[in-house]
């Protein structure tokens, strides 16, 4: 490729990436409005949903947020009644994080977002696959791990 030509649009990968999120994460709006949540408190449910009782610090790696970032989300969460932060046991300075019964109630309601979302993605479950395989190979380039 010559050098002009990487720098078109159409060449960049970054391109159509930012722009499919930015599309997905749109459509997650108005499902996610009727929950009272935003698309960030959505995935760090889901994140607990999964696995209850972690620290805010290995929540954070999962999730690839900085405690900057996950700490005024996991307060509104909590004031929302979702979740509860606790010191930990052995270590004090440690915040464990649990899903509260309320929290669990949400995940209820939540169970339709996923077929919702897959209905406005035109991809047979194969080609997601691929997808994700392929997506997790860049963020494990990005972050030399493994989720």
């Amino acid at each position: 490729m010559k050098n002009e030509e990487a720098l078109l649009l159409d060449n960049q990968l970054c391109f159509p990436l930012y722009v499919v999120s930015k599309e997905i994460t749109r459509r997650y709006l108005p499902l996610l409005k009727e929950l009272d949540l935003t698309y960030t408190q959505y995935i760090t449910l889901l994140a607990l949903w999964e696995k209850d009782h972690i620290t805010v610090k290995e929540l954070g790696e999962r999730l690839y947020l900085d405690s900057g970032t996950l700490t005024p989300l996991l307060y509104k969460l909590e004031n929302k009644g979702y979740i509860i932060r606790n010191k930990g046991e052995k270590d004090g300075r440690e915040l464990i994080v649990c899903v509260t019964p309320e929290g669990y109630k949400l995940k209820e309601k939540a169970l339709s977002i996923p077929s919702s979302i897959a209905k406005c993605v035109s991809l047979e479950k194969d080609e997601a696959k691929v997808i994700f395989e392929i997506l997790r190979k860049v963020l494990q380039g990005f972050y030399g791990k493994q989720k």
